[in-house]
């Protein structure tokens, strides 16, 4: 996989795409567990401030770690 698109150099659309490859639903929560990762949220949404440019990538993904 490769590193997530910076926010200064890329758009809402890449950044959404990034996420959709880097965390996607494959339908089979007892084999995967996103969802309990995210909190019960799909990953679009958890990382939302990332999308829109509000936070990094890196940040985001620090409130899902502890």
């Amino acid at each position: 996989m490769t590193n997530p698109p910076e926010i200064e150099h890329s758009t809402e659309e890449e950044r959404r795409v990034f996420i959709r490859e880097k965390y996607p639903c494959i339908a089979d929560c007892d084999m995967c567990g996103l969802c309990k990762v995210f909190h019960g949220r799909d990953a679009e949404h958890a990382y939302e401030d990332y999308i829109a440019g509000r936070r990094s990538f890196q940040e985001v993904s620090a409130d899902y770690r502890k």
